[in-house]
């Protein structure tokens, strides 16, 4: 169902309006009235007859009009009979400002439920409850139904919040700072409509250039996924509420390495989301990203006053992954030809202390005019001779002349920049306080533009034929049936294989005499390892022994591992000691990949060095596999870990076998993707042989998510 009648409402309702100004009921009225709203409005309130000088009714089952949306300011636990009423009167957009829901506890929370039911029944869709309001500006509304006590400016930047608080501090610094807003959204408890829902609509709103947004968590993250990375526009988001506890209770070492915010930092990433550190991050972007041109490219000219300036700008483009543009000679030659001696010409251009804004604009147009040039930043300090009001004059001028090239400022100062920094802002080029405010800010055009041109090339999942289904849900079905939740480890292999993952040959055994026959059947040397649900790391406790030669020195292991391992876990269950095959090829890379299931975005895939060093180096790349992934992002994982640079080749080594190191992350991520059951899964370590000669699986562990029966 389309959320626009929460941004272009015919008429309105609000229930709770009242005569009183002490009252929220007063505030959100007064404010939809003085803020313009063209369309009707219908004040509620059983005891009153005229407020404000609008009729007022009784319910809105005594409105004789129809109503697009209504704004419900009454005690909560009276919330739910209104909502009904909206129902049966067909209201179907609904903003509940009231508080008193799950926010104070169980009794809330059951409220809050009865609402959403509500809502689900009569088909409402529902903003809150608890939050501030909404305020919504195009060409066809100016509406602000918030009890906010003063009104956003009118702009291109749409801003969404979970906290109330913060909009109502974000809108007044806004209003000191001259930032505008197409829409402002609270979205309180999120009982119905969620952040995912509104960035879906705005994506598509004609008055909004960027979407803002404050969250502690998202709701349904695989939708998000969807929603971002389709948007329209640029999204910009500050993160709050990550912890670490989530990874200290992961029993996989996907899980352990993996965090709390990596699978946010991964969704943000593969969307194209910016991510801002901070607020005051957050709105550099914004300001840019909603007037500046997106850049070709990541060349950077740098225009100063001063040398100091200057170096902490150049340092600070080479921290956020741009780059100080290299002139061209005839650029290097003009500069010289125009400019003083003593100017600096080869980038930062120091156009020294005294320059007046001619100099400025000369140095900034042919710096423009330089196709190694794509964004510039002009550094302004107060001299005496320091011209900024002219000098930002003549950058208005010059700015649509290079409409593709961004142009921001960093004027250093207080009362002598005011007046040319609001020249500035009336033409929608940014001026910051310092160097590095303003190339965060191209930082921030650099990443949209970047992920633009990803999105083009962007490749579809890699295909597999010869999977076998039919094998792995029998397998699964085992172990549901025996009421496990931790594969063993001939299971975990045998479903791998079923998918194509090379695996060594592994049987369960269950006495000295029949490891014995197995190792036989395998051939000298075997591996042994002890096989309980309970023991996921085995080496840690003497548990696997390797290079087994002959069948005395299997009876002999498999007795001295039953011993071991009964002794250091003697609660654990045992099904026996797996007999497997030894992998036995010199020149190999020990890597690990890994699958941990995020509540919120869904599988979180993990590849870099394995081995028993895993958690100590930490050398992992990850990706989310909402969609499965493309060989040519698996190999982009395996390129942002150290270890790829051995898989390469490395003093005098042979490169490894890269190809089949991809095609076993991708068979993974298919896995992965194909069973939700799937809670955690380690292949480490795979061995990767020399170019050529594959990988296999020697390890595999999988764990499954609770189902409902074990709950």
């Amino acid at each position: 169902m389309s959320i626009d009648k929460f941004f272009n409402p015919k008429s309105v309702a609000i229930i709770g309006a009242s005569n009183n100004s002490a009252k929220v009921g007063y505030a959100v009225l007064n404010n939809i009235i003085q803020g313009g709203y063209n369309g009707k409005i219908y004040p509620i309130n059983p005891k009153a007859t005229e407020i404000l000088g609008k009729k007022a009714y009784p319910s809105v089952e005594d409105v004789p009009d129809n109503i697009d949306l209504a704004v419900i300011i009454i005690p909560a636990k009276f919330v739910p009979n209104v909502m009904e009423q909206c129902g049966r009167k067909k209201i179907t957009a609904v903003i509940v400002i009231s508080a008193g829901f799950k926010e104070i506890g169980v009794e809330g929370a059951e409220l809050e439920k009865k609402l959403v039911s509500i809502c689900k029944e009569y088909g409402i869709r529902m903003l809150g409850p608890n939050v501030l309001g909404l305020t919504s500006y195009g060409s066809k509304t100016l509406l602000n139904a918030t009890f906010a006590p003063r009104a956003p400016l009118k702009g291109s930047i749409a801003f969404i919040s979970q906290s109330g608080a913060m909009l109502t501090s974000i809108l007044d610094w806004s209003l000191q700072e001259g930032i505008g807003f197409s829409k402002f959204i609270s979205l309180g408890n999120k009982a119905d409509l969620t952040s995912v829902d509104f960035v879906e609509a705005l994506s598509k709103d004609p008055e909004t250039k960027v979407i803002l947004l404050y969250l502690e968590n998202i709701v349904n993250g695989e939708k998000f996924l969807d929603v971002a990375e389709s948007s329209e526009k640029p999204i910009v988001i500050l993160k709050s509420g990550t912890s670490s506890a989530g990874a200290k209770a992961a029993s996989s070492h996907t899980g352990a390495l993996a965090g709390a915010d990596i699978a946010y930092e991964m969704a943000f990433k593969q969307t194209g989301v910016i991510r801002a550190d901070d607020m005051q991050s957050l709105f550099d972007y914004a300001i840019a990203l909603s007037n500046q041109p997106i850049p070709n490219g990541k060349g950077v000219a740098i225009i100063t006053n001063a040398g100091g300036p200057g170096i902490i700008c150049t340092d600070a483009v080479e921290k956020n992954d741009l780059r100080v543009a290299g002139f061209l000679p005839e650029t290097i030659n003009k500069l010289r030809g125009v400019l003083p001696a003593a100017a600096a010409v080869l980038n930062p251009v120091d156009v020294l202390g005294d320059a007046d804004s001619d100099r400025y604009e000369i140095a900034l147009k042919t710096c423009l005019e330089d196709e190694h040039v794509h964004m510039a930043i002009i550094l302004m300090s107060p001299q005496a001779m320091t011209e900024f009001v002219e000098t930002s004059n003549k950058v208005v001028k010059i700015a649509p002349n290079f409409k593709d090239k961004p142009i921001v400022t960093a004027y250093m100062g207080g009362k002598s920049v005011e007046e040319g920094a609001e020249i500035l802002s009336k033409a929608n080029i940014p001026c910051y306080d310092f160097p590095e405010r303003g190339v965060r800010a191209l930082k921030g055009l650099s990443l949209y533009s970047d992920f633009q041109d990803e999105l083009k090339a962007k490749e579809p999942p890699a295909e597999f034929d010869s999977i076998d289904r039919a094998k792995v849900d029998r397998i699964f079905k085992s172990v549901r049936d025996d009421n496990r939740l931790v594969l063993l480890e001939p299971e975990a292999v045998n479903i791998a294989s079923a998918y194509g993952i090379p695996v060594p040959k592994v049987l369960l055994t269950t006495s000295a005499d029949e490891a014995v026959s197995v190792a036989d059947k395998f051939g000298y040397p075997v591996v042994m390892k002890i096989c309980s649900p309970q023991i996921l790391h085995k080496s840690d406790i003497g548990g696997v022994v390797i290079r087994i030669k002959n069948a005395q020195e299997v009876r002999n292991t498999y007795k001295t591992i039953m011993n071991i391992v009964t002794r250091a876990m003697p609660t654990a269950q045992i099904y026996g000691i797996e007999v497997q095959e030894m992998v036995d090829i010199p020149n190999f890379k020990e890597i690990i990949i890994g699958m941990n299931r995020d509540p919120q975005f869904g599988p979180l895939i993990m590849t870099g060095l394995g081995g028993i060093y895993v958690n100590f180096l930490q050398d992992v790349a990850f990706r989310l596999n909402h969609k499965g992934l493309s060989k040519k992002e698996a190999f982009k994982m395996v390129s942002e870990t150290k270890v790829y640079s051995l898989l390469k080749g490395a003093r005098g080594e042979p490169p490894s076998d890269i190809d089949s190191l991809v095609d076993v992350i991708c068979r993974v991520g298919r896995l992965c993707k194909d069973y939700p059951i799937i809670n955690e899964l380690d292949v480490n370590p795979l061995f990767v042989f020399e170019k050529g000669k594959k990988s296999v699986a020697l390890d595999v562990k999988i764990t499954l998510s609770i189902g409902d029966e074990q709950k």
